[in-house]
């Protein structure tokens, strides 16, 4: 998965267009390296699933 194809995910989520994008587990470490170093990182949620994979939702308010 590359740099782009991460950030066009993470733009589709925030834009609405995506509700929700499953992560798996190979796939987890660059997406999260990507996602980090974001602005609105904050507004990402990431919900851990059995087996490694995670789930990542866009909130309209940033997390604490």
């Amino acid at each position: 998965m590359s740099v782009e194809d991460i950030n066009d995910i993470l733009d589709r989520l925030k834009s609405g267009e995506l509700t929700e994008y499953r992560v798996l587990k190979a796939d987890f470490l660059a997406f999260r390296q990507v996602l980090v170093n974001r602005k609105d990182f904050k507004n990402f949620r990431g919900i851990a699933q059995r087996g490694g994979d995670v789930i990542y939702q866009y909130l309209q308010t940033p997390r604490s």
